[in-house]
C-alpha cells in the first residue's frame, strides 16, 4: 500500500512537470495594436511556407523556429477585412486554427478583422439590422446544377415592411467566378454594409437580390481556363441571364413588396459578375436604368458584337459606373470598356482606385456606388 502511495507520488509529481512545461496551444494570427497581424504556421517538415493575404500584391516568406513553427508579420494595414491563406511548399492551405473560411469553389481561405477605431461599415455594430433570407428554387434555364436546384439571397432592409406603398427598390448584386451566392453576404459582408448605409441616411433603404451566378455550373468545373474559350464565356453569360429575367426576378417580384419600373431596378457585379451586370442590364434598358461593374472579367473585349442593339438615348440611363483597381489585371479591358461605351454616346462614371482584384476593392465599390441609387434629382 505504501509503495502504490509513492509511485502516485511520482506519477502526480511527472503529470504536473509536463502540465507545468508542455507548450502553449499555437495561436495562429494576431492583430497587434499598430494594426500589423502576426500570423503562424506549424510545418516542421516543410522546406517553405509564405503567406497570401490581401493587400500584398507577392507572397511574403515566413520563417521557421525550432519548433517548426513558421511566422510573420505583416506591414501596417489599414483596418478592413483580410482573406488570407499559407503556400506550404507550393500548396494552398488554410489555416486549421481559424474558423472564419472564406466560402469558396476554387480558392482557399480564411480572413481575419483588422477593426477600425470607430466601427467600419462591414463591422457588427448596435444599430438596425435587416434580414437576410435564403431562397431555393429549381431552374428550368441553367445548366449542371444538382438536381436541377439553384438559389437567390434577398436582404430586406431594417423595418422591412411588406405593405409599404410604393415599395421598395431592388439592386440585383452578382458574384465572382468561384464565388457563391451567399459569398456577398459571407464575404463581402454586404447586408451590414447596408445597414450602415441606411441607418446613416447614405443609402435610400432597398432590397437587394443576390443570385448565384451561373448559367452553366459546369463554367466553374473547367476550372480557370475556361476563360480563355470564348464560347464557354458567352454561353454561361446568355444562360445566367436568362436565369435572372425568367426565374429570379419574378419570383422576387411575387415574394417581395418591390416597387415598378426601372428607375426603381439597378444591378452591378464583381468579376465574372460585372461581365453579366453589364451585359444583362444594357441589353435591357427597358428594365434597368442603374447599371455599374466591378472588375467586370470583359477581357474578350467585342463590346460592339455582344450589344449590337445599344442605343445609347433609348438606353436613358440614370447611372452607368465602371470600376477597377488600377493593380488588377482587368483594369486594361475595363478602361477600354469606358472608352467604347462614351463613343456609344453613353454617360459613364468611371472609377479607378487602388487595388487589385479583391474584395478590399468590391467592398469599397458598393459602399460609393449603393448611395448613388434611386435618388430623386
Amino acid at each position: 500500500m505504501k509503495r502504490l502511495l509513492i509511485y502516485s507520488l511520482l506519477a502526480f509529481s511527472c503529470w504536473s512537470l509536463k502540465a507545468q512545461t508542455a507548450p502553449k496551444p499555437l495561436v495562429s494570427y494576431e492583430v497587434n495594436a499598430d494594426n500589423t497581424i502576426t500570423l503562424r504556421y506549424e510545418a516542421p517538415k516543410a522546406a517553405m511556407v509564405q503567406l497570401t493575404i490581401d493587400g500584398s500584391a507577392k507572397p511574403l516568406p515566413m520563417i521557421r523556429d525550432d519548433q517548426g513553427v513558421w511566422s510573420v508579420t505583416t506591414p501596417v494595414l489599414p483596418p478592413e477585412i483580410y482573406n488570407y491563406s499559407f503556400v506550404v511548399d507550393g500548396v494552398s492551405m488554410l489555416d486549421p486554427r481559424n474558423v472564419n473560411v472564406v466560402p469558396n469553389l476554387v480558392f482557399y481561405s480564411d480572413n481575419i478583422l483588422v477593426p477600425g477605431s470607430a466601427p467600419e461599415p462591414w463591422e457588427k455594430t448596435d444599430i438596425p439590422h435587416g434580414e437576410v433570407h435564403e431562397h431555393l428554387y429549381t431552374t428550368h434555364v441553367a445548366l449542371n446544377m444538382p438536381h436541377n436546384q439553384s438559389s437567390f439571397y434577398v436582404y430586406t432592409p431594417p423595418g422591412y415592411d411588406a405593405h409599404r406603398k410604393g415599395g421598395y427598390p431592388v439592386l440585383y448584386l452578382l458574384h465572382g467566378w468561384s464565388d457563391l451566392a451567399s459569398s456577398w453576404t459571407a464575404s463581402g459582408r454586404a447586408n451590414l454594409m447596408m445597414d450602415s448605409m441606411i441607418d446613416s441616411g447614405k443609402a435610400v433603404p432597398m432590397i437587394v437580390v443576390m443570385p448565384l451566378g451561373y448559367g452553366d455550373m459546369s463554367f466553374v468545373a473547367h476550372g480557370f481556363s475556361a476563360w480563355e474559350k470564348p464560347a464557354l464565356v458567352d454561353q454561361n453569360e446568355e444562360l445566367f441571364e436568362q436565369m435572372l429575367e425568367r426565374e429570379v426576378m419574378p419570383s422576387v417580384e411575387h415574394e417581395y413588396n418591390v416597387a415598378p419600373g426601372r428607375k426603381n431596378r439597378a444591378i452591378i457585379g464583381l468579376s465574372m459578375g460585372g461581365l453579366e451586370s453589364l451585359y444583362t442590364g444594357l441589353h435591357h434598358t427597358d428594365q434597368f436604368a442603374w447599371v455599374g461593374g466591378m472588375s467586370s472579367a470583359i477581357q474578350q473585349g467585342k463590346f460592339a458584337e455582344h450589344l449590337p442593339h445599344l442605343d445609347a438615348k433609348k438606353a436613358n440611363l440614370s447611372l452607368l459606373w465602371v470600376a477597377c483597381g488600377t493593380e488588377d489585371q482587368l483594369i486594361a479591358p475595363n478602361r477600354s470598356f469606358v472608352a467604347w461605351a462614351k463613343e456609344q454616346g453613353l454617360n459613364v462614371t468611371a472609377v479607378e482606385t487602388p487595388g487589385a482584384h479583391t474584395w478590399l476593392v468590391w467592398r469599397d465599390n458598393l459602399l460609393h456606388f449603393a448611395p448613388l441609387l434611386f435618388r430623386t434629382k
